[in-house]
């Protein structure tokens, strides 16, 4: 084992030719001499023509696939799904789901799937919700989840729980799950609930207790590190391209017509250069992670001229969080998670284009400002997200069965894996701009790179 430098022991199992597993916690490893159980799933006849339906207990998924030939195996994780041996009684389970941070579509298909994959695959009957968020653990009430109440929420955005940033306590809240009889907590959200989910996990096992705690990583900007992706940002860029489609008829409907879409991403810019690829009708994207500046040669505002000369029309996508060093300048707040409130770049850029455009008396503009941010956080998942959603769900339930604790579910190169806490909250998940994907991005709108500013010109980065 080995220190992440919190007083946490990370588990690294090593083998031949560099081959490093960085393994998840299991309750065995503080609890011992603790019974097994024959997995339910034997006796079930949907899985009986399955076959070798068990994960092997060996086997595992690696992080990098692309590899040279005399390169080292690397970092693999547990691979997930259901074992042979579970660690509870399907009777004596009693699971709470609880939902924390902002909306993202298939919050109610994963809430769904945990309860109906405890009572379909492994007969458990007690499974509750916990009101809005980690707070509600010790000043809210909690509601019965059963397959019935959950049959069609996944039609619904939202999260049929409520949700909120903030309240976490840990003492507080492991004492609630200690009162309570809880012995398996599913915890939905980005990283810094899972930051709080790692902190009730490391309670619980100082406490000695038996209970699972697995969490299911949630960010709608797709920035959390390790997983292929998040669920709901395919929901999420399809979305988006209602809104940079109206921006589009809005932009050829008039003269000189600018159409400026803002997309989610405070720190990562996936949404709005995965939307920008799909739509096609993008002329420029704009996010936290490539710098900019306005003026001078080669500066947005000089490539608007040019693109409105060629085209008589442009669209403009922005991520939120892309521009805020020239934005006005301003006393930096958090929210309740501890993120920087960020300044309305969208609303500051339509304001600066405009006055620009005014005071050169050359063109012309009328500019549109859409902001589709709270309607793409409300939709239901589609299909896409609803099926990836069921099976992390699915295999974080199977996860805790078999013991496992302090984990999260989620894909890696196309397999479902058990990560420890610590690798999906170290760093955050952001585009590469010297990767071949943002290049793609490039070629598509033909914008400048604007890498290059003027001496003594300001440059906006993240």
């Amino acid at each position: 084992m080995a220190s992440n430098g919190d007083d946490e022991q990370i588990k690294l199992v090593e083998g031949p030719a560099g081959y490093v597993l960085e393994d998840v916690p299991h309750l065995s490893d503080y609890i011992h001499d603790l019974p097994t159980y024959p997995n339910p799933l034997q006796s079930n006849p949907a899985y009986s023509v399955v076959r070798q339906y068990f994960v092997d207990e060996d086997d595992t998924v690696q992080e990098k696939i692309v590899v040279h030939k005399d390169s080292p195996r690397g970092t693999h994780f547990r691979r997930a799904g259901p074992r042979q041996k579970v660690y509870f009684k399907s009777a004596d389970v009693r699971a709470c789901i609880v939902t924390c941070g902002g909306l993202c579509p298939g919050l109610n298909t994963v809430i769904r799937e945990i309860v109906c994959g405890l009572h379909f695959m492994y007969g458990v009957t007690e499974v509750i919700g916990v009101d809005c968020g980690f707070r509600g653990f010790y000043s809210k009430n909690t509601v019965a989840l059963t397959p019935k109440t959950v049959s069609d929420i996944h039609k619904r955005g939202g999260t049929i729980l409520g949700t909120s940033r903030g309240g976490h306590d840990t003492s507080k809240i492991v004492d609630n799950i200690q009162d309570r009889g809880i012995n398996q907590v599913y915890i939905i959200g980005g990283d810094g609930t899972q930051k709080g989910a790692s902190a009730i996990y490391k309670e619980i096992r100082r406490r000695g207790l038996k209970v699972a705690v697995a969490g299911i990583p949630k960010t709608i900007d797709n920035d959390i590190p390790v997983i292929d992706k998040s669920f709901g940002f395919d929901s999420a860029v399809e979305e988006a391209q209602r809104a940079i489609n109206a921006a589009h008829v809005e932009a050829t409907s008039v003269e000189n017509g600018i159409g400026l879409v803002k997309l989610m991403g405070r720190y990562s810019g996936f949404i709005a250069m995965y939307a920008t690829l799909a739509s096609r009708d993008v002329d420029c994207c704009l996010i936290p992670e490539s710098p900019f500046y306005l003026e001078g040669k080669g500066g947005l505002y000089e490539f608007i001229a040019k693109r409105l000369r060629e085209n008589g029309h442009m669209v403009i996508v922005v991520a939120e969080g892309a521009g805020q060093d020239l934005v006005a300048e301003s006393v930096e707040q958090q929210d309740a998670s501890g993120n920087k409130l960020l300044k309305d770049v969208g609303l500051w850029m339509s304001l600066k284009i405009k006055e620009h455009f005014a005071k050169q008396s050359v063109l012309d503009i009328t500019l549109k400002y859409i902001d589709p941010t709270y309607m793409i956080r409300a939709i239901p998942a589609n299909a896409s997200d609803n099926v990836y959603s069921t099976l992390l769900a699915q295999s974080a339930v199977h996860g805790a069965m078999a013991g496992y604790t302090g984990f999260v579910s989620g894909l890696v190169n196309g397999r479902h894996t058990y990560i420890p806490f610590n690798r999906i909250t170290e760093k955050q998940n952001k585009v590469v701009i010297t990767d071949r994907m943002w290049a793609r991005m490039l070629s598509s709108t033909n914008q400048p790179s604007f890498m290059n500013p003027p001496k003594g010109t300001t440059v906006v980065s993240d």
